[in-house]
């Protein structure tokens, strides 16, 4: 029986495993809906960590204008399947991290855990199924107009805390901090004291982490 006591939550992308070629991918679906893929520049220039907030800022830089309802659930259509056609059976695969997915798992059977992640919420479903996560752990990706912030928020809306984030990125950082969360990392990419673990972190390390962040 679970205990609702400690709601945790952990990214997808670079936290839990990854996805070589995302961005690529991303932007051959924009490709099949604009006519031509926005730039690697155009892409490096985008501010946000969502796929609504960089889908957002691409539209406004080629069409002037916001991304409204219809275009971003065309973009998430369009994105899915480059997936699935990339990632089927004998294609590529993803790298799920074993020890930090063991370690999810084994929390989820006592706390609420979720996976909050920036992709579009189609895409993570795709991609926490190809990594095995349990479709009882709820899952909640890009929304229109939500930071990751909010979608942090929303998440743990009504939950008692203490809470935690589990991220790899600085955004994954500076999401935790706007939403008032502690912040455990994954891999070198964030600074900071904050604790961090190696993508092949043994599940007993991290759930040790984990207990150790929310002590603290």
């Amino acid at each position: 029986m679970r205990s609702w006591a400690m709601p945790l939550c952990f990214d997808l992308d670079g936290t839990l495993g990854h996805f070589s070629s995302g961005f690529v991918l991303l932007r051959e679906a924009l490709g099949d809906l604009w006519g031509a893929p926005p730039s690697a520049e155009d892409l490096g220039r985008c501010s946000g960590s969502t796929d609504w907030e960089i889908v957002d800022e691409l539209h406004r830089m080629r069409f002037g204008r916001g991304l409204d309802e219809p275009g971003y659930e065309a973009y998430q259509t369009a994105c899915v399947a480059r997936f699935r056609a990339v990632f089927a059976p004998g294609g590529r695969e993803a790298v799920a991290y074993v020890g930090i997915l063991a370690a999810l798992h084994r929390l989820a059977e006592r706390h609420a855990v979720w996976v909050v992640s920036g992709n579009a919420p189609d895409l993570l479903a795709f991609k926490a199924d190809a990594l095995g996560i349990d479709p009882a752990i709820p899952r909640l990706g890009s929304l229109p107009r939500h930071d990751r912030a909010d979608l942090l928020k929303r998440a743990l809306r009504d939950c008692p805390g203490p809470h935690l984030y589990v991220g790899d990125r600085p955004h994954d950082l500076a999401a935790a901090q706007a939403a008032g969360l502690p912040f455990l990392g994954v891999g070198p990419a964030v600074p900071g004291n904050h604790t961090s673990l190696s993508p092949d972190a043994a599940p007993e390390q991290v759930i040790a982490s984990v207990t150790g962040q929310m002590r603290t």
